[in-house]
């Protein structure tokens, strides 16, 4: 008998589950966070997009006290289906000092498969870490890159397409809002899609979703020329903006304590 998509995404999130189950038992580790990061989180996701899980770990208290230098990454599974990693809580905490926009990302995720009480206290400062330009900077970066490589070419694997839409829509979110963009394509684009390029952005999308994760097509013109221009205008706009004070330590050290001593 057939699967039903949700028949097959509930197999899927059982078979997530316990793979975690698996990694806290050979790794000796205790995950607080874990999500979906990927096409899926961002609402955009083909039949046959894989499924990339992200999760914070910590480990028992005397590894944080060796004199060697250990690990501070779980690189599980990666195949057709499954992309699993995660990072050591330490390291985590360490990124969101620097604002590193990844953090905001997990933490943003519509699809949480497992959470706990010293994540959601993690959670609840994780957005005073937010600095706009270092967050402009990395989403304009990755716009330019798909953009650059992959959407002026013959053909484009459509996918690409919202690799560069959602980061330039996640810049124009964090120039007007000032907070780190939510994970949903859907919601970016409600806000802050031009009105006069909708059509064209709805039907990309309504294609791309209904079509093989590898599906390619000629260049959309008009989407290339509203990209375009919106890389230039951020790129200028980010040039005029102030820089901003790093954050004191003394915050995130006493967390990272306080989850040692639990």
């Amino acid at each position: 008998m057939k699967l039903m998509k949700g028949d097959g995404r509930k197999i899927m999130k059982e078979t997530i589950m316990e793979k975690l189950n698996e990694i806290e038992r050979k790794e000796n580790v205790r995950i607080l966070h874990c999500v979906e990061s990927g096409s899926r989180a961002w609402g955009f996701a083909s039949s046959d997009s894989d499924y990339d899980v992200r999760f914070i770990y910590i480990r028992p208290e005397e590894y944080y006290l060796r004199l060697d230098k250990t690990r501070d990454v779980i690189e599980w599974q990666l195949d057709e289906t499954l992309d699993i990693n995660g990072w050591d809580v330490k390291k985590a905490l360490i990124l969101l000092h620097s604002s590193n926009p990844t953090l905001f990302e997990w933490n943003n995720s519509p699809i949480v498969y497992r959470t706990t009480k010293e994540w959601q206290n993690i959670s609840s400062v994780i957005n005073g870490y937010f600095v706009a330009k270092s967050g402009l900077y990395h989403y304009l970066s990755t716009a330019k890159k798909n953009y650059n490589e992959y959407c002026k070419r013959d053909t484009v694997k459509l996918k690409k397409y919202f690799y560069v839409l959602r980061p330039l829509l996640a810049c124009k979110w964090i120039l007007a809002e000032g907070t780190p963009p939510p994970m949903l394509f859907s919601t970016l684009m409600d806000k802050y899609l031009d009105e006069y390029i909708r059509p064209d952005v709805e039907n990309l999308l309504d294609i791309k979703m209904n079509a093989p994760e590898t599906e390619m097509s000629k260049p959309f013109l008009r989407v290339n020329e509203y990209i375009e221009h919106y890389i230039e205008s951020i790129s200028q706009t980010i040039t005029s903006l102030p820089t901003e004070k790093p954050h004191d330590w003394s915050e995130l050290n006493e967390i990272f304590l306080s989850l040692l001593e639990r």
